[in-house]
């Protein structure tokens, strides 16, 4: 599992740890395209558990695993602000703002299909 920093709990990581999912949370924001120093050596054991999530992303797996992030869910979410220009919703009110969501997320992929063909 991933996440970025905004998920970044002591208690988060725990309660993942109890049940079996190994999580690699963002303990912390860098700059746009900026790398972390890599780490070698085995963990110190008298880390925090904030410092010890840290070093672990710092690592080749960790990398490794945290880039993943970039290819499941985010792309989709900046093709309809960007290409579509959706930047707010429309409609007032709870169960109308969700349904334009819907319809927006509903037309997306056969969107994006149309225009392949038509091209």
């Amino acid at each position: 599992m991933t996440a970025d920093s905004g998920y970044f709990s002591e208690q988060n990581v725990a309660r993942a740890a109890s049940i079996g999912i190994h999580a690699y949370i963002a303990t912390g924001r860098l700059k746009h395209g900026e790398q972390p120093p890599p780490v070698r050596g085995r963990m110190p054991r008298d880390l925090s558990l904030k410092e010890w999530m840290a070093r672990r992303l710092k690592t080749k797996k960790g990398r490794e695993v945290y880039a993943r992030r970039k290819v499941a869910a985010e792309p989709p979410f900046g093709q309809i602000k960007q290409a579509r220009g959706f930047r707010q919703l429309l409609l007032r009110g709870l169960q109308k703002a969700k349904g334009e969501w819907a319809l927006t997320c509903l037309t997306h992929n056969p969107r994006k299909l149309f225009h392949v063909a038509a091209a």
